[in-house]
C-alpha cells in the first residue's frame, strides 16, 4: 500500500509540473518603434502575444514597416482605436532607424490605402474595429484584396473573442476623422480645399483578457473620462494599462497620472503616444513628458522599448524585458 501511495504521489507531482506553466504562462508585448531600443515621437504599435500564440496588432500607425516587416510574424487580428494618421498609417519607413528618434523618416506613401489595411490584408487578419468604421472598412478591405469577413464590428459594451483573448470596445474622449489623404476623386479634393475630415464615428479604446487571466487596458487617445473608473477599473479590474502621455491631443503626463493613480489604479502601465524622443540607448531622459509621468504615477511604468519583449503575468507585473 505504501508504494501505491508513493506512485500515486508521483504521478501526481508529475501531472502539477506539466500544468502548472500553462498556467501561470506570461502575456508578451512587443513595441515596434521606429528606432531600435528606444521610445520615439511616433511609437504607437505594440503586438499582444497570449500564451496560447494568438498574436494581437495594436495601432500600426507609422512605425511598423509595412505588412513586410519581419517584426510582425503571424497576425491574427489587428485593433485600430481610430483612423487619425498617426494610429491608421499614411506612411511607413522602408528600413529600420531612419531619422532619428524625434523625427523618423517615413519614406514610403500608403494613401489612399493605409499601413494598417494592407497589413490586414496580407495577414489575412481579423480586424476589430468601432464606430461607422466597420462598414468603411468593409468596403476598403475587400477593395484592397481582402475579404469582408475579415472585419469584425465591436462597438462599446460588445465583446469579441479570438483564440484565448477576450476583447471588448471601451470609450475613448477624442476625434476620428478620415483624412482626405484616405480619399479619392472630388471628395478628397473637396474636404482638402475647405479644411474638412470624414467622421467615422467616435473612437475607442479596448480592453483584452488573456488566457492566464490578465486584462489590459488599452486607451486609444484620450482625455480624462469617467468610464476610466467605472467600466475599466470597476467592471474589467484591468491590472495593465497602455496610456497615452502626450498632451495637447490626449492626456499629458500630469493628467494621465491621475488616470493611472485615482481612475484605473492598474499594478503597472506602459507609456505610450509620447510625442518625444524619450529615450536616448534605452535610458529615459531627464525633462521629458515621459519622466514627468513616470514620477508622477504610484506603479511601475514601463518603457515600451522598439522590439524589446515584455513578459507581463496574470497581475500585470514584468517578469522580464521591462
Amino acid at each position: 500500500m505504501a508504494r501505491i501511495t508513493l506512485i500515486l504521489a508521483t504521478i501526481g507531482g508529475l501531472i502539477g509540473l506539466t500544468v502548472q506553466p500553462a498556467l501561470s504562462a506570461n502575456v508578451k508585448i512587443t513595441p515596434l518603434g521606429s528606432h531600435d531600443g528606444e521610445f520615439c515621437a511616433y511609437d504607437r504599435a505594440l503586438v499582444f502575444e497570449d500564451p496560447d500564440g494568438t498574436r494581437i496588432l495594436y495601432d500600426a500607425g507609422r512605425t511598423v514597416r509595412g505588412p513586410d516587416d519581419p517584426r510582425l510574424g503571424k497576425i491574427d487580428g489587428v485593433l485600430l482605436s481610430h483612423a487619425h494618421v498617426d494610429h491608421l498609417g499614411d506612411v511607413h519607413s522602408a528600413t529600420a532607424n531612419a531619422g532619428d528618434c524625434g523625427h523618423p523618416i517615413f519614406d514610403v506613401k500608403d494613401t489612399p490605402s493605409s499601413n494598417t489595411e494592407k497589413i490586414v490584408v496580407a495577414k489575412k487578419a481579423k480586424f476589430l474595429v468601432g464606430g461607422e468604421m466597420n462598414s468603411w472598412f468593409g468596403t476598403r478591405i475587400p477593395a484592397a484584396g481582402g475579404d469582408k469577413e475579415q472585419v469584425v464590428t465591436l462597438r462599446f459594451g460588445a465583446m469579441s473573442k479570438l483564440g484565448g483573448v477576450s476583447i471588448w470596445s471601451v470609450p475613448a474622449a477624442h476625434s476620428n476623422g478620415i483624412n482626405s489623404a484616405f480619399l479619392s476623386g472630388d471628395l478628397a479634393k473637396e474636404m482638402q480645399a475647405n479644411g474638412l475630415t470624414a467622421y467615422i464615428g467616435p473612437p475607442g479604446g479596448y480592453v483584452l483578457r488573456f488566457s492566464n487571466g490578465l486584462t489590459v487596458y488599452l486607451s486609444g487617445d484620450t482625455g480624462v473620462i469617467a468610464d476610466q473608473d467605472l467600466v475599466v477599473r470597476r467592471e474589467f479590474h484591468a491590472k495593465l494599462a497602455v496610456l497615452n502621455i502626450g498632451d495637447v491631443f490626449t492626456t499629458g503626463a500630469t493628467e494621465a497620472a491621475y488616470v493611472i493613480n485615482e481612475l484605473v489604479k492598474p499594478n503597472a502601465v506602459i507609456a505610450s503616444h509620447a510625442n518625444e524622443a524619450a529615450t536616448k540607448g534605452g535610458k529615459l531622459l531627464p525633462n521629458t513628458k515621459t519622466a514627468a509621468f513616470k514620477a508622477a504615477v504610484h506603479v511601475p511604468v514601463y518603457l515600451p522599448l522598439s522590439g524589446k519583449t515584455m513578459n507581463i503575468d496574470a497581475e500585470g507585473r514584468c517578469t522580464g524585458g521591462c
